[in-house]
C-alpha cells in the first residue's frame, strides 16, 4: 500500500486530493496549519474508507524548521513516503508598484521560498529511500508573465516548475520520479464557486485530472487536459493583446 504526503491538505485541492487518493487505496500523511480541518478530513476518510491509514500534523510551510521536522516525522511514522505532493500555496497579490509590496512578498515567500524548503525536505526523504515521487503543483499561469494581481503569483509558479525540472535532469535514470502539474482554473478557496474565469471546472473534476496524472507518474501535465493541453503551448506564443483577453 502506497503512502502519499500532501501539504496544504486542510481544504481546497489538497483536501480533495486526499479524498480521491484514499478512494484509490492510498494511505495519507496530511499537513496544514488548520489542524481542526485536518482532523475533520481524517474522520471523513476513516468513515468512507475504514482500511485507510491517515496521519495528520500541523505545518506552517513558512516555518522551515517545522517543514523538515514534519516530513521526517511522517517518514518515520510510515517507514517510507511513496509520494510527496507539494500543494500548499496562496494567491494574494497586487499590481506591481501600487503600494502592496507586502502582499506580493508574502506570495513570493510562501509559493517559492517555502516551496524550496519543502522540496529540500522532500528530497532528503526520497534520496535516503532512493525511491518515490515528488509532485509539484504549479499553475497554467506559469506559461507566460501575467498582469496585475497575478504577476507575482505567476512568477512563483514558473520558479517551482523549473526547480523540479532541474531535479528531473539531475536524477534522470534514478528510481525517483518527478511530476509537475499545471492546473487551469479549478474551484477552490482561491477560486470559489461563482468565480468568473475561462474554462473553470468544479473541484472534484479538476482534482480527478490531477490525481490521474500523479498516479500515472506523468512528468508534467496540464490539468484538466481539455482545454489546457491545447491552450498551454498556445499561451507561450500568443500575442500580448490576445493574452490580455484571457486573463
Amino acid at each position: 500500500m502506497s503512502v502519499t504526503l500532501i501539504t496544504g491538505a486542510s481544504s481546497g485541492l489538497g483536501a480533495e486530493m486526499a479524498r480521491q487518493l484514499a478512494a484509490k487505496g492510498e494511505d495519507l500523511a496530511l499537513c496544514a496549519r488548520r489542524t481542526d480541518r485536518l482532523e475533520e478530513l481524517k474522520a471523513e476518510i476513516a468513515a468512507a474508507h475504514p482500511g485507510r491509514r491517515v496521519e495528520v500534523r500541523a505545518l506552517d510551510v513558512n516555518d522551515e524548521e517545522q517543514v523538515f521536522e514534519v516530513f521526517r516525522a511522517f517518514a518515520s511514522d510510515f517507514g517510507r513516503l511513496d509520494r510527496i505532493v507539494l500543494n500548499a500555496g496562496i494567491g494574494k497579490g497586487a499590481p506591481i508598484g501600487t503600494g502592496m509590496q507586502h502582499a506580493n512578498r508574502q506570495t513570493a515567500m510562501t509559493n517559492f521560498v517555502a516551496a524550496l524548503a519543502q522540496t529540500e525536505a522532500a528530497m532528503e526523504v526520497l534520496r535516503a529511500q532512493n525511491s518515490g515521487q515528488l509532485v509539484m503543483v504549479s499553475s497554467m499561469s506559469a506559461m507566460r508573465g501575467m498582469p496585475k494581481a497575478t504577476a507575482t503569483y505567476a512568477a512563483t509558479k514558473v520558479a517551482v516548475a523549473r526547480l523540479v525540472e532541474g531535479l528531473r535532469v539531475e536524477l534522470y535514470g534514478s528510481p525517483i520520479k518527478f511530476t509537475v502539474l499545471y492546473p487551469g482554473y479549478i474551484n477552490s478557496e482561491m477560486n470559489p464557486e461563482g468565480t468568473k474565469a475561462p474554462f473553470i471546472v468544479g473541484t472534484e473534476k479538476g482534482v480527478a485530472a490531477m490525481v490521474e496524472a500523479i498516479l500515472k507518474e506523468k512528468g508534467s501535465a496540464y490539468v484538466p487536459g481539455w482545454p489546457w493541453a491545447v491552450l498551454g503551448p498556445v499561451m507561450k506564443v500568443l500575442p500580448v493583446p490576445l493574452l490580455r483577453r484571457m486573463v
